[in-house]
């Protein structure tokens, strides 16, 4: 599994999403990700409503396989659903 993770600095969720992705990273050897620094990558809300297929307003956004899942909750979820820590 591969999870690419949209943040910026400064925001709690994407601290909380990365340090997840990094707890994964840890505990399996089938779970990868790449987090992206959207100020740092000069990426505008507008571009990541254009990748993810509508309208955001909040980081992070996250996809797991290219597959949009949504913020950190639904991350922290996803992740429990399937027991994966």
């Amino acid at each position: 599994m591969f999870a690419v993770i949209f943040g910026r600095p400064g925001c709690p969720y994407c601290v909380r999403a990365k340090q997840l992705a990094e707890q994964l990273t840890e505990a399996r050897d089938d779970f990868k990700f790449r987090y992206v620094d959207i100020h740092a990558e000069g990426i505008s809300k507008a571009d990541l409503s254009k990748t993810v297929g509508h309208e955001v307003e909040t980081v992070p956004q996250i996809f797991l396989d290219e597959k949009h899942i949504g913020g950190c909750t639904d991350f922290e979820q996803i992740v429990r659903d399937n027991g994966w820590v």
